[in-house]
């Protein structure tokens, strides 16, 4: 899986996932990742950006973007050889097999006939109904959400088209997609027609019963104008009316006609494919740029207060506290190098501290909430090089002890767990065993601490 670094969108993507998520199962467990958001930067949506970015990792949406991701790559790929597919498609229908003449204007509509109607109908769904991205659009977007076979990727489809929204970005990337697939069959088109005209003689006519010459010599004049400039040949007027009686044998006839299909070709077909899909590109990079969260959201004004309270916005920042959890403590002292022990909900009756190495910093014994909190800020703002966590035995490894102990083991470098030499029966010595096996915590005695072993 790819770890590269998340793009702009991506990371606006995951806020937006995560406010849609506690905006419909309520808020989220997020005290570690507010504690680690606030030392992301001092403006708030860099903040909100750092926590929803750890919450969205812990919880796995993190890895489901990345499968959207390869899933979108794998549809587009599937539209890309679909559209070159129907190129070739089109250029067969066009010319067919080479036994009959080639009525042009048959052979005009096969190969523009459909991309002439799609794209008027983007353009009214640009200007009208404010959705560009049409079927083929919403096609890749349906396509990426299959293909990326993860349940949580379906979480991620609406907070994306919320994002979207914001600088009507849809219109403009879907835009660009749909463009380019056209530019990509038409070109496939233009290939296959240089091919098969290079290699087989074709003759070519035109057919009407209600319509006089007249009009059929000013609107093959009219629609060969622009390939002309561009230097396409033209037929004569005496070419063109003589194709209405049968399909002509001279060289010049023929390559007139040819010259004329593809230049209408790349004037009418291409080019404004290209021209459109560098436009709609230029407007959604345009639009990323400007892209910023919606900080006056609902959700977000929440967040305020929890990731930037009032004192920080004023400019005022409270002093550290002088001592650690417990009075007694010393921790992060200028001699204590980030060597740190603590005690976890240990028996007032067990003699606290315990005779320290020199250098190790004594946290104290966390027993209130608060405490654990205090602890947390700390090591925040600074971890520690090595860190021992000292528990008892005779308790039950609990589900909030085992979430502390791992909370507490990423504001480290190194940690160990100190099953202190008490009492205990053989049976709860192995369950706590078990249980920092399963947290991925070894065990280690205070000497551990002064001599530093991994």
């Amino acid at each position: 899986m790819s770890s590269s670094p998340l793009s702009r969108l991506d990371r606006l993507w995951l806020c937006e996932a995560i406010r849609l998520r506690e905006e419909q199962a309520g808020p989220l467990e997020d005290g570690e990742a507010n504690r680690r958001a606030r030392l992301a930067g001092p403006a708030l949506e860099q903040r909100i950006e750092s926590r929803a970015l750890l919450l969205a990792e812990r919880d796995g949406q993190l890895v489901a973007l990345r499968h959207w991701h390869q899933g979108a790559r794998l549809a587009l790929l599937v539209l890309a050889l679909f559209a070159l597919l129907s190129g070739a498609g089109l250029a067969f229908a066009a010319l067919g097999d080479g036994q009959r003449p080639v009525n042009v204007f048959w052979a005009l509509g096969s190969l523009l006939g459909l991309h002439v109607l799609t794209l008027l109908g983007w353009l009214g769904g640009l200007l009208f109904t404010r959705d560009a991205g049409g079927a083929l659009g919403r096609l890749w977007l349906w396509l990426s959400e299959k293909l990326a076979r993860d349940a949580q990727a379906a979480q991620l489809a609406p907070a994306l088209l919320v994002v979207l929204q914001r600088q009507r970005l849809a219109r403009w990337g879907l835009g660009a997609l749909v463009h380019g697939l056209w530019l990509l069959a038409l070109l496939s088109a233009l290939a296959l027609l240089l091919a098969m005209l290079s290699t087989r003689r074709y003759g070519f006519v035109w057919e009407t019963t209600l319509l006089g010459a007249d009009s059929f010599v000013a609107l093959t004049q009219t629609l060969g104008a622009l390939p002309a400039l561009l230097g396409f040949s033209l037929p004569d007027i005496a070419q063109i009316r003589a194709s209405g009686e049968r399909a002509l044998v001279e060289e010049s006839a023929r390559q007139a006609w040819a010259g004329w299909l593809l230049g209408v070709l790349l004037v009418y077909g291409i080019l404004p494919r290209l021209l459109l899909a560098l436009f709609c590109r230029w407007r959604w990079r345009r639009g990323l740029r400007r892209l910023r969260l919606p900080l006056d959201a609902p959700g977000y004004l929440l967040l305020r207060e929890r990731l930037q309270p009032a004192s920080e916005r004023l400019g005022v920042r409270d002093a550290a506290p002088t001592d650690l959890p417990e009075p007694q403590a010393g921790a992060f002292t200028s001699d204590a190098e980030g060597v740190l022990l603590a005690g976890i909900e240990l028996d007032p009756a067990y003699p606290w501290p315990p005779v320290l190495p020199e250098g190790v910093g004594n946290a104290g014994v966390l027993d209130s909430r608060e405490q654990r909190r205090l602890l947390l800020e700390r090591l925040a703002q600074r971890p520690a090089a090595r860190l021992l966590l000292a528990c008892d035995p005779r308790r039950s490894p609990d589900r909030g002890t085992l979430a502390l102990l791992g909370e507490l083991s990423r504001s480290a470098v190194a940690t160990r767990v100190w099953l202190l030499p008490v009492d205990a029966d053989a049976a709860r010595l192995d369950d706590w065993r078990a249980a920092l096996q399963r947290l991925g915590l070894a065990e280690a005695s205070l000497d551990w601490l002064e001599k530093g072993h991994d």
